[in-house]
Order: structure tokens, then C-alpha cells, then sequence
């Protein structure tokens, strides 16, 4: 705010900008995962993502805040490629007991890269008064973020691969053997709205995940209002959310892997958010940093958490449609009611204060979590892999038969 001489607003556009842009674009992108293939899309992501770092480089300035917003929105972009990555990228390389965990490391990656971002800004720009060393710490940060993001570009042109020679699982080898010309991306889509349970799911994780966009955008304008002069532990309590829901993220993941309980578990965990919500709310104004460090990760565990469920929860109930056009329609609702609640929030804390403003965020998970319940669990993915494997059974039963009977001798030792 200082070193542009603007107010909060601004700065919580540079967040919300993504929300807008993301709507428009997801179909598109989830059209190109379709018919572009997985490695194109991730390269180009990557692509975009270095191109924004360098973009920033040039914003080290007092006078560039309008360039910031050119870099958010290469950045955004970048967003959109890569956001619904895990599930179509799991899916394709893991096998049935795998991909749930797979699915919640994919995710984890994403919130590494966000705990990074609120532990180092903190720490590689401190807030200081003069302008110029300030300057010449934004600039020391974005050239770390450059350097990161461009090796991150080479690895994926180098390493990244489209899918394994042999499908891990029978849905994926049902799903490479259906003729290209079966396919239509848009009839897709529209099954996938014609679909009640996931529509169901759509509106929940739509709830869920925009309320954790909300709190994050806003944590540090919430902490510095009760605790003045903490912009430091604002940053650290952040990280404190993003890594207990990376530990929610992979113990939820291996959960479901080794249960396949989605509807059971998913609602579990949307009830733990609910109640995480609560404590932290009607905590926060206590006057103790280190209850809101304990409330916070508590939230963020079980918030985080839900996300790979909702993944790995919508593929099950809309196989045999594209993973990537089903979780680009979650991350799509998350993004809309990203929207309304970061502003809707932001102007209630404004008017009425924090404990307002979290008890508003509150009532809708409390709506999300009633929803929840009545979302009607089918199971497709996993219906698909147990018919593949009776079917395979059955055939390897009838081939052992034919050759028995065509050599009377096996079967007689057999019988013995």
C-alpha cells in the first residue's frame, strides 16, 4: 500500500482479478486438456507462469502498479492450465488403490507454492521505511520468482510426459479404447450439468473452497485489525493454514484410497470445516497470537483437506466423462463464489467488523455442509474397474476351460 500509495482495494483486486478471468476461460482450457492433450497443456502453463515472473520484474517501481495487474493476469492464465491438472494427471498414471493419494499430492503442490508465497514475502520484503530499500527488496523477490519459475519451464519441456504405454487401471484402458469420433466435448458438458449429484457437488465445493479463498485473501487485513503491527505472524499464520491442509490433503487422500468411502468422508470433513470455522471465528479476537495459530491450522486442515475430495468425489460420479472438464467446473463455482464472498466479506468487515464477517462465511458452510448430505453416492469409476476385472476373470475362466477340454490330459491331471 505504501509503495504504490494505494488502499486495500487494489491489492484485493490483484486476488479477485483471478476469480473473474478464470470463469471465462475454463471451458476453453478444459476443451484444449480434451483435445490438446495433457502435456501440451502443462507446458503451455508453465510457459505462461514464467512469462508473468519476468513481467514482474518491471513492477519493482513505485510507479507500475498498472504492470502489476498485466502480471496477474499472464499469471491467471497460467492458473487456469494448471489448476485442474491433478485429477486428469492421476487418473492416467495410477493405478485404482493410488490415485486418491496421488490426486491429494497433486494438490499438496499447489499449496506448497501458496505457503511459500505467504512465509517468504514477509521475510525477502520487510516493511520498512525507505522507499528505495524497499524497492530493492520487491526486486530481489521477483528475481528469485523468475529464476524459480523458468527452471520449473525447462523441467516440464524436458521431463514432462503425456501418459504411460500401459493404462494403470481398467476405466483408463475402457476410456483409450473408445474412437475419437464417439466424443463430443460439448455433450459432455451438458451431461455433466444434467448430472444431479455432481451439480449437487458443484454448488457444495463452489461453498467450501470460497470461503477459503475469502479467508486467505483477507487473513492479513482480519489479523492486523485485532493484532496491529503483526504483518510478520499474518504471513506465518497464513502458512500455518496452507501447511495443515497440506497434512489434511494427504491423510484424506490415503483415507479414500484405502476406504473408497467418498460421500461418507466428504462430508466428514465439510462438518470439520464447519466447526474449524467456528472456533477460529469466536477465537480470534481473544488476544492470543498462538490460539490463532492452533484455530487457524485446525481450519486449515480440514478446509485444505476437502480438496482433493472433491476432485477424486466428482470424477467417481461422472465417469466415464474427462476428469479435467469435471474438476474446471468445481474450480469454476470455487471462483464465482470466491467472488461474492471476498467482496460480500470484505465490506461487511469494513462496516461491522471481523466476527461479522466470519460468522457470514460460517452460515454458507453451514449451507454447504446440509447440502452435502444429500448428494447421492454412485460410485462410476469404481463400478467400471470391478465390471472390467469380472469380465477379465470370466474370459481367463474360459480360455483355461478350452484348453483343458482341447487336451484331455491336462484336465485329467487337473482332476487329480
Amino acid at each position: 500500500m505504501r509503495f504504490h500509495t494505494i488502499d486495500n482495494l487494489p491489492i484485493d483486486w490483484l486476488s479477485m482479478i483471478y476469480f473473474f478471468t478464470y470463469i471465462p476461460l475454463i471451458l476453453p482450457l478444459t476443451w484444449l486438456l480434451d483435445n490438446g492433450g495433457l502435456r501440451h497443456v502443462v507446458v503451455v502453463g508453465a510457459a505462461f507462469n514464467c512469462i508473468r515472473t519476468w513481467i514482474k520484474m518491471s513492477t519493482a517501481n513505485p510507479d507500475t502498479f498498472s504492470m502489476t495487474f498485466v502480471g496477474q493476469f499472464v499469471c491467471l492464465v497460467a492458473t487456469v492450465y494448471i489448476l485442474g491438472i491433478p485429477s486428469r494427471l492421476m487418473s492416467l498414471w495410477f493405478g485404482q488403490q493410488e490415485v486418491s493419494s496421488a490426486c491429494s499430492i497433486g494438490v499438496l503442490g499447489n499449496q506448497m507454492g501458496i505457503a511459500i508465497g505467504f512465509l517468504l514475502p514477509p521475510i525477502l520484503v520487510p516493511n520498512v521505511d525507505d522507499i528505495n530499500e524497499l524497492e530493492n527488496h520487491i526486486r530481489i523477490m521477483f528475481y528469485i520468482s523468475a529464476g524459480v519459475a523458468t527452471l520449473i519451464f525447462i523441467l516440464v519441456v524436458i521431463v514432462f510426459q503425456e501418459r504411460p504405454e500401459i493404462p494403470p487401471t481398467q476405466a483408463q484402458a475402457h476410456a483409450r479404447n473408445i474412437p475419437p469420433g464417439e466424443y463430443s466435448y460439448t455433450a459432455s458438458v451438458l451431461r455433466l450439468l444434467r448430472n444431479k449429484p455432481f451439480m449437487l457437488l458443484v454448488v457444495t465445493y463452489g461453498l467450501n473452497v470460497g470461503c477459503f479463498y475469502a479467508i486467505s485473501t483477507l487473513l492479513n487485513q482480519m489479523i492486523i485489525e485485532q493484532y496491529p503491527g503483526e504483518e510478520v505472524n499474518a504471513g506465518r499464520i497464513g502458512l500455518t493454514i496452507v501447511v495443515a491442509g497440506m497434512a489434511g490433503s494427504i491423510i484424506c487422500g490415503i483415507w479414500l484410497d484405502k476406504t473408497k468411502t467418498y460421500k461418507q468422508t466428504t462430508l466428514a470433513v465439510y462438518l470439520l470445516s464447519l466447526i474449524g470455522m467456528l472456533v477460529y471465528t469466536f477465537t480470534l479476537n481473544l488476544g492470543h497470537l498462538w490460539v490463532v495459530f492452533v484455530t487457524a491450522g485446525v481450519l486449515g486442515f480440514f478446509m485444505t483437506g476437502y480438496l482433493p475430495l472433491g476432485f477424486e468425489f466428482a470424477v467417481e460420479l461422472t465417469y466415464p466423462e474427462s476428469e479435467g472438464t469435471s474438476s474446471g467446473l468445481l474450480n469454476c463455482s470455487a471462483q464465482i463464489f470466491g467472488i461474492i464472498f471476498t467482496i460480500s466479506q470484505g465490506k461487511i468487515i469494513d462496516r461491522w467488523g471481523t466476527l461479522a464477517g466470519n460468522i457470514f462465511l460460517s452460515s454458507f458452510l453451514l449451507i454447504g455442509t446440509v447440502l452435502t448430505g444429500f448428494i447421492k453416492s454412485n460410485l462410476r469409476r469404481q463400478k467400471a474397474n470391478l465390471q472390467q476385472s469380472e469380465v477379465q476373470a470370466v474370459s481367463k475362466a474360459k480360455a483355461d476351460l478350452e484348453g483343458a477340454v482341447s487336451h484331455p490330459e491336462v484336465l485329467k491331471e487337473r482332476r487329480f
